[in-house]
């Protein structure tokens, strides 16, 4: 598999995921909508099929989608990312120039498709694109993403036990059970790429009234997560 290709994957199915995902926050959260004032478990949901479509919107690539897996699949020991590709720095920096941008354009193509509810919102609306601490407490933040990244990144190393077939469908009830057990104190990044690239997006784009993009926590969505994935990956070579 050429790296083009697996450039483009990660591209479509990180796009699809953040279309999904930030779509499902802003039918919740925005003025207007049918969704207006759903609970926190259709977000959960809403997510989990945005992982389910990404997964299969991506599956050339292995679907990483996460700069996450993909470190947590670096530190595991695996030989390759994808069949054909093997984990080299080069490798590694096309998955996640890939995913960022795939998250970048997913974003834009969500305020696309609710910009009149954007433009009559009346409240800053960083929270339909990025995530945010419900309580901010640097550490207790951070530790929160690295625990739920850490389960992310564990389980889905772990499915390489399990049929094959259930990949997708598994990672999806995945996510949804780390958003509604661990997503309430920072809104579950769990994904560099999914908060960066949708926050670069609010900087960007023309919205009205949108607030601040709250780049002083930005930091916290990469770190965390990355702490959690290598941790996963490690622990994945521990046989158990």
């Amino acid at each position: 598999m050429s790296l083009w290709t697996v450039f483009g994957s990660e591209v479509v199915g990180t796009g699809v995921l953040i279309l999904l995902g930030v779509g499902v926050v802003a039918n919740v959260v925005l003025p207007g909508t049918y969704g207006n004032g759903a609970n926190w478990l259709l977000i959960n949901f809403g997510w989990g099929i945005a992982v389910f479509a990404g997964v299969y919107a991506g599956a050339s690539s292995g679907a990483h989608i996460n700069p996450a897996v993909t470190l947590g699949l670096a530190v595991s020991g695996a030989d390759e990312y994808a069949p054909g590709v093997p984990i080299t720095l080069a490798s590694s920096l096309v998955y996640v120039i890939g995913q960022l941008i795939g998250a970048f354009l997913g974003a834009v193509v969500a305020w696309l498709a609710y910009r009149a509810h954007y433009d009559a919102a009346t409240e800053p609306v960083l929270g339909t694109f990025s995530t945010g601490p419900a309580i901010k407490s640097t550490a207790d933040n951070v530790m929160t993403e690295v625990v739920g990244t850490f389960v992310l990144v564990y389980i889905i190393l772990r499915f390489g036990d399990t049929p094959s077939e259930l990949g997708p469908l598994a990672v999806a009830l995945l996510v949804v059970g780390i958003g509604a057990s661990l997503g309430g104190p920072t809104g579950y990044a769990i994904n560099p790429a999914r908060d960066l690239g949708p926050r670069i997006a609010h900087a960007v784009l023309p919205i009205r009234g949108k607030g601040d993009s709250n780049w002083g926590y930005a930091w916290v969505p990469i770190v965390g997560p990355l702490i959690g994935a290598t941790l996963g990956g490690l622990l994945s070579r521990v046989p158990l």
